[in-house]
């Protein structure tokens, strides 16, 4: 069993990663170290990939029970940012990361302010100060690179009416229409955590792949991480079946002098050619409201929020009442204007 933490060379205080300077930075005495020159401990060890459940903090020797996926945490005893080595070894090895660029007191504010624009939710939930709890945390994705072979036969129709004297003509042409296309999409990101909400990863996106860096454990400290729960092999049916629509829609920008266009064949073979196993950051957002509990998903670097806020009825009511009101006064403005009474 490994634990990984950073203390600092000047006070000893425990060191974690910075959003704002991108550097493994002490609070305590002021220190920043740049991660990128920095040697990454688990280049110089190999570890078991046993799930070991119980670790003890460097810091003051408390026992970190942890559940089988965390790869790092925060000691809940002294707050110090720990990273659980034996879980990021081997097939549990990121190869990438997107580091946090959004502080929590940022995320908090950020988050705020997304409540207060909500014109349809209840005026208490607006006020958002019944944040239960917010955590950054790493979740893993893969990150498909997949190469795509198009065919399709289709039959196309041209459409063109026109006037001659005093005849209207409807004239008709009729096409075999033939493609064959390949098509490369890289980065395509499925998030392999069973804990998190799939639907609600799918909204964080994009992601700034350009911040895409080589995994260091540096980058993990002070924020909790997990190791994917399913392999890339897995969630391929998922990563094909996220660009299906991107497909159709190529398909269809290729054929756009048609006025109509009906396929009667088409075959799409897609090629698993690479998966990264990246860690991308999000701040999770447990809100209580009403005697329930609602999460909410942050995007760690963009600051995009997600997810399903309730509902006031009221509100919608008296939303759905102006609605009305309006497009009464529009027909009853038509009517006056047309020589029909007003009221």
């Amino acid at each position: 069993m490994s634990v990984i933490d950073y203390k600092c060379p000047n006070c000893g205080s425990g060191m974690v990663f910075d959003t704002e300077t991108g550097m493994l930075s002490c609070h305590s005495c002021g220190r920043n170290d740049d991660i990128e020159k920095m040697a990454d401990p688990l280049s110089k060890n190999v570890f078991s990939e046993d799930e070991a459940k119980e670790y003890h903090c460097k810091s003051c020797g408390a026992v970190i029970i942890t559940e089988a996926e965390t790869t790092a945490t925060v000691c809940s005893f002294c707050g110090s940012g720990v990273v659980l080595g034996d879980r990021l070894t081997g097939k549990l090895a990121p190869a990438l990361v997107i580091p946090f660029t959004i502080s929590k007191e940022e995320a908090m504010a950020a988050f705020r302010k997304w409540c207060r624009n909500g014109r349809l939710t209840p005026n208490g939930f607006m006020t958002a100060d019944r944040i239960k709890g917010i955590t950054g945390m790493y979740v893993p994705f893969w990150l498909y690179d997949l190469n795509n072979h198009i065919e399709v036969n289709a039959h196309g129709t041209r459409v063109r009416i026109y006037t001659q004297g005093d005849y209207q003509y409807t004239e008709t042409q009729h096409f075999d229409v033939y493609r064959k296309i390949r098509l490369n999409y890289m980065n395509v990101p499925i998030d392999a955590s069973e804990k998190m909400n799939d639907e609600l990863m799918d909204k964080l996106e994009p992601f700034p792949y350009d911040q895409l860096k080589s995994f260091k454990t540096p980058y993990l400290a002070g924020y909790v991480a997990e190791k994917y729960s399913y392999d890339d092999q897995g969630l391929f049916p998922r990563a094909k079946h996220k660009i299906s629509d991107f497909i159709e829609s190529y398909i269809r920008s290729t054929m756009s002098g048609y006025t109509a266009v009906n396929y009667t064949n088409k075959q799409i073979d897609t090629k698993f050619k690479h998966a990264d196993y990246a860690l991308l950051p999000v701040w999770v957002v447990h809100y209580d409201y009403n005697k329930l509990e609602h999460t909410f998903a942050m995007n760690g670097q963009t600051g995009k929020v997600v997810g399903k806020p309730p509902i006031s009825k009221a509100k919608v009511a008296a939303w759905f009442a102006s609605i009305s009101g309006v497009s009464f006064l529009s027909l009853k403005l038509i009517s006056w204007m047309m020589g029909g009474g007003f009221w």
